[in-house]
């Protein structure tokens, strides 16, 4: 680079034959006084050395020659000053090469240095020529570094002894940056364009003074700490040799490397390289995923994510991270906070605790547990004004006043604090919680956010966490969830891998192992397909956990093609404020097909499908669980599904819209179907037959539609004849008993197949 060539600047200043009255025995700046007419300066003609010159007798301490004109400093540009001197009388004096240091307005830049080396001078009439570089970066060999400059004026300084008598020929500029530089021509070094790299200095307009040169050149960052306190936003590509620091709430852009490897080389910290990395990743850029680059990131403490991206409390573009590995480290801060306060709840409000003793110490994110309380029920925010905070779900009967317990988890990733963060996406990712740490708390409110092809090792409490509707259309896909408590027993267990408050979740392709819940779902449209969920333990008839939990009576929810291992589908409606069935549905809206279940040592009252009401009333409408396989090993058990009656029993004569069909039994004693075919052999003389069902209709319900009755050969009356008169059914006979009868004309024998439900299919 030469600006003299490239773009026709003038660097030299004029020779002294020109005239003295643009050159100063001053700084060089207007006003100050020149060696025209006046002064200890004239210009000689002839001298056998130079062929013409200024000579100057020295009178002031430091005797000053400078040009008056302004001689131009450009980002990355070094110029060398060079004057040819000689001393023809007096004392043998010191000279330099010096300048004044200016920018905008005329002002002078101070705290830089504004001259070069001093060379004695030895002997009379010997030409010595004195020579310093002047540039804005703060380079090896740079005697006068200006980062702040804009112009100069420039000449030599004669300090010693007065009287001396100096002759001084023409002064040189010239751009020498092409030389200078000659080491590193693929590169922009942010020192030549003034960066100092002091760990105080703000270095950021140096940065992107550079960037702007680099034109495609990669931004080279030497040695150094540099600090950079404004927003920097990098074009080229940048090299790392030394680190950056700036305040948490400044951006820094890397647009042609963005990814974890280079924040982590320009920061030099795991954690803080992916905090930094993170806050990028929403800044307005060229890059919508932040490939952790198959690294392992220690980290110490729970990361706010909101507040790693600074302002920001809402987004709603994609973003990506993947590829790598985050890992909560042994002696980080992973300790639980737990609060216990009291607070009043009413089912007129029935998100809301007013009376909250203690509010200042209550966290969004905590989870509700007390009398009342159901499963996975979380803070979303509070009000320290009314004492009061918001709930994620309705409490089922904890009206009152109370004691109720906060815990507060500590996760890898925390985007709590974000208001609404939608389509945000994790793939390829490991969290290895290490028994230390949660992994992931979802925001507050958002859409279609997404986990892909990724492992979860060893969660202390939960996997997944949604305090809110930031579940809505959530996708978990193809990943790897690997419980710490692989060492319990079932019923020992605490950790869950996921709960949501919306609908629409897709959970697809995943593999579970040894948690207490695989999943507690209080929304509806949900797909469960092809995952392989194992909760068992060595007990012999051990006790066996919910895997899906399904709080929303009315769910709309497909199983499908999954493996159902030593736990069960169960379906509650513990976030109903009013679990007695008043205005809202009942059970319904659930498929369950083409799965298989599995149970190995099972207690004989186990079962893979548990209707839990918490209220009375409440009944069945819209229920098929068909093309399944229901399999015991080492032992049986009496019903694949049955109704856990801890708070209520079902309402039979209510059932509709329920099919069991081409479902698959192995060790099971009662098998279930709906329609049943009941096969009754009537040997005596009767009438009315009474026929009961063995409890095959689903959750040993009653015999309440008769579909069909065909006999099996003859019909005989007491004469031997055969009976070709009608006959008529009284579903639902006896419900104390759960019979049916079958009603003819006379007294006959015989057998005959009927076709039973439970349900009212219409």
């Amino acid at each position: 680079m030469n600006k003299a060539i490239t773009d026709g600047v003038v660097f030299m200043p004029p020779p002294f034959a020109n005239g003295l009255d643009v050159w100063s025995s001053g700084d060089g700046t207007p006003g100050s006084p020149t060696y025209q007419g006046a002064g200890p300066g004239i210009f000689v003609v002839a001298d056998q050395n130079f062929d013409g010159c200024l000579e100057v007798i020295k009178i002031d301490n430091i005797q000053k020659v400078r040009h008056m004109g302004e001689t131009p400093i450009f980002p990355g540009c070094y110029l060398r000053v060079t004057a040819r001197v000689k001393v023809v009388g007096g004392p043998l004096p010191s000279v330099r090469i010096a300048g004044w240091a200016g920018r905008s307005g005329g002002n002078h830049v101070t705290g830089v240095t504004e001259t070069g080396p001093a060379t004695q001078l030895t002997a009379f009439g010997e030409v010595v020529e004195i020579s310093a570089i002047v540039g804005t970066g703060a380079r090896q060999g740079v005697d006068m570094v200006w980062p702040s400059a804009l112009y100069g004026h420039f000449g030599i300084d004669i300090i010693g002894p007065n009287s001396s008598i100096v002759r001084v020929d023409d002064i040189v500029i010239e751009d020498v940056t092409s030389v200078f530089l000659r080491d590193i021509m693929a590169f922009v070094d942010v020192r030549d364009y003034g960066a100092l790299g002091d760990g105080s200095t703000d270095d950021s307009a140096a940065f992107e003074a550079a960037d702007a040169a680099a034109n495609g050149r990669t931004v080279n960052v030497p040695a150094g700490t540099y600090y950079l306190g404004s927003n920097v936003t990098l074009e080229n590509r940048v090299s790392f040799e030394g680190t950056v620091v700036m305040p948490d709430d400044k951006v820094f852009v890397m647009q042609r490397n963005y990814d974890y490897n280079s924040y982590l080389l320009a920061f030099g910290d795991e954690e803080l390289a992916f905090r930094k990395a993170f806050q990028a990743l929403f800044a307005p850029s060229d890059h919508e995923s932040l490939d952790l680059c198959g690294r392992r990131i220690a980290i110490f403490g729970q990361i706010d994510m909101q507040a790693a991206v600074g302002t920001t409390a809402t987004f709603a573009q994609r973003r990506v991270i993947r590829n790598g590995q985050i890992l909560a480290a042994s002696t980080g801060d992973w300790d639980d906070t737990v609060v216990t306060s009291q607070a009043t709840y009413s089912t007129f409000s029935s998100r809301t605790l007013s009376n909250v003793a203690n509010i200042a110490a209550i966290e969004r994110g905590m989870l509700v547990t007390g009398s009342g309380v159901g499963r996975e029920v979380y803070v979303v925010s509070r009000n320290l004004a009314q004492n009061s905070v918001t709930l994620s779900q309705p409490l089922y009967d904890a009206a009152g006043t109370q004691n109720f317990t906060f815990r507060r988890f500590k996760y890898l990733l925390d985007f709590s604090g974000f208001d609404a963060l939608s389509l945000f996406h994790f793939e390829d990712i490991e969290f290895q919680c290490q028994g230390y740490a949660s992994a992931i708390m979802l925001p507050r409110d958002g859409v279609a956010n997404q986990v892909r092809d990724c492992f979860f090792t060893r969660p202390k409490d939960r996997a997944i966490t949604s305090i809110g509707s930031a579940c809505q259309g959530l996708q978990i896909d193809d990943c790897q969830f690997l419980s710490d408590e692989s060492n319990k027993t079932a019923q020992q267990r605490k950790s869950i891998v996921l709960n949501a408050n919306n609908n629409d979740l897709k959970i697809r392709g995943n593999r579970v192992v040894h948690f207490k819940h695989f999943a507690v779902l209080a929304g509806s449209g949900n797909l469960i397909v092809g995952n392989h969920y194992f909760h068992g333990d060595g007990v012999i008839q051990g006790v066996r956990n919910g895997g899906v939990v399904l709080t929303l009576p009315n769910c709309q929810t497909v199983f499908t093609g999954n493996y159902i291992d030593n736990n069960f589908i169960e379906w509650t409606n513990e976030h109903d404020p009013t679990p007695a069935l008043g205005a809202q549905f009942s059970f319904g809206g659930l498929t369950v097909t083409g799965n298989t279940f599995i149970v190995s040592n099972p207690a004989s009252n186990f079962s893979w499908i548990v209707i839990k009401p918490y209220g009375p009333g409440h009944f069945v409408h819209g229920f098929a669980v068909t093309g399944n396989v229901f399999r015991t090993l080492n032992g049986n058990i009496d019903k694949v599904e049955k109704i856990d009656t801890t708070f209520a029993d079902l309402n039979y004569a209510r059932m509709r819209n329920i099919e069991f069909r081409g479902n698959a039994y192995t060790g099971i004693n009662r098998e279930t179907f709906n329609p049943a075919s009941v096969v009754h052999s009537q040997n005596t003389l009767a009438k009315n037959w009474i026929i009961g069902t063995n409890d095959v209709l689903p959750f040993r319900g009653r015999p309440r539609f008769i579909e069909s009755v065909v006999p099996e050969g003859r019909l005989l009356n007491g004469a031997n004849n055969t009976n070709f008169d009608y006959f008529y059914t009284n579903g639902d006979y006896d419900p104390s008993n759960k019979t049916f009868r079958v009603v003819f004309s006379e007294q006959v024998t015989g057998t005959i197949r009927c076709m039973v439900r439970t349900d009212n299919p219409t």
